[in-house]
């Protein structure tokens, strides 16, 4: 399934997200993006996790930037406008 990701992106102008797994529980989504890519302001109305399975991106929310390196994660706030911008090649997995 990540491979189909991957193959999308080569065209994409925008991050591409799929949902791999769905259930009662929740949702995981992986985003995939080329580098200088934005996943504009949007906001969450769930939990949600963001974790770095691949490249680097910037987490902006509330005027502040964190950079996010392999393996590091972000909890997102529920109802707070946060975007995402790729430093370079990178994957993220979303937990809902």
């Amino acid at each position: 399934m990540i491979h189909d990701i991957l193959t999308k992106l080569e065209t994409a102008e925008n991050p591409v997200a799929q949902v791999i797994q769905k259930n009662e529980c929740g949702k995981t989504i992986v985003i995939a993006f080329k580098k200088g890519m934005v996943l504009k302001e949007h906001k969450t109305d769930i939990p949600a996790r963001l974790i770095v399975i691949k490249g680097e991106v910037v987490f902006k929310i509330n005027g502040k930037e964190e950079v996010l390196k392999l393996y590091d994660e972000k909890i997102i706030p529920i109802n707070e406008l946060h975007s995402v911008v790729a430093n370079e090649e990178s994957l993220c997995l979303l937990f809902k």
